[in-house]
């Protein structure tokens, strides 16, 4: 397996601008957890079937999050969006029947509302379903502190600290942006994930040393 398996997490969620704010929001959460956000936006192989790079990624990450709060009719066909579900599937079924390393991925299911799956996807009843209420802040707290909890990582921040520096960063972001050459509305996944990672490189640089003692 890739060296990075126990830091990938697999964003499965909605890609759409209205959604774009907790998007955002999540993939911060992740790096500043410590984490590397993985997704299907990242793909630019052109020899390889979209369902097969998926599930590439998938199996090079331990963590995955899904989203399933995406279930109105797409306007022009009059038909729901069945990308989240799928995606979700083939995590599960790569969690319970692939290798000893697969067996030991763990996911976070949420959604917008509490209980509101159950009207469209029953058969994940009885797991520990979570909901963001449609809030960027909500899902950076949800996001960190399932990260915190499943990963037994003790040295991530509190939910209230991303939430600080994910708004300085949003301050921030135009200017590295022009660092990178690149406009804000030109970002791709990658650059956004960089960009990040470039923040978090100045904001722990800045940050008081540590004494012992």
């Amino acid at each position: 397996m890739p060296a990075k398996y126990e830091d990938n997490v697999f964003i499965n969620c909605p890609f759409d601008d209205e959604y774009r704010p907790i998007f955002n929001s999540i993939v911060f959460a992740v790096h500043d957890a410590g984490f590397i956000a993985r997704c299907a936006l990242e793909i630019r192989d052109a020899t390889q079937n979209r369902l097969d790079k998926i599930m590439h990624i998938v199996s090079e990450c331990k963590y995955g999050i899904h989203d399933i709060s995406r279930t109105e009719l797409d306007q022009i066909h009059k038909l729901p969006r069945f990308n989240m579900p799928l995606e979700l599937g083939i995590f599960l079924g790569c969690k319970r029947f692939g290798s000893r390393t697969q067996k030991a991925k763990s996911c976070m299911v949420i959604d917008r509302e509490p209980h509101r799956y159950q009207k469209f996807i029953s058969d994940i009843a009885g797991q520990d379903i979570d909901h963001h209420n449609g809030s960027p802040k909500d899902a950076i707290k949800c996001v960190r502190n399932w990260l915190r909890q499943t990963s037994e990582r003790t040295n991530m921040p509190g939910a209230q600290e991303i939430l600080r520096r994910y708004n300085l960063f949003q301050q921030k972001l135009p200017s590295i942006c022009d660092v990178m050459r690149i406009q804000v509305n030109e970002l791709t996944f990658v650059d956004f994930a960089f960009a990040i990672a470039e923040f978090l490189k100045e904001v722990e640089k800045q940050a008081p040393e540590k004494t012992e003692g």
